[in-house]
């Protein structure tokens, strides 16, 4: 009975190490995602005449 206890103890420490594993990957997927989708944004100041209007 004890070797069936141990066994049913490290069954549940491996799932929690693996879920753990899991939600580390997923917030880093997320977090790469999300920071390729911001484009930085530029100064628009100083480029108001730098073309000539349209007639």
């Amino acid at each position: 009975m004890f070797e069936y206890e141990m066994a049913a103890a490290r069954s549940a420490d491996l799932i929690r190490e693996a879920d753990a594993y899991r939600l580390m990957r997923e917030a880093k997927k997320a977090r790469r995602a999300s920071s390729r989708s911001q484009e930085p944004e530029g100064s628009v100041r100083g480029h108001r005449n730098r073309f000539t209007r349209a007639a």
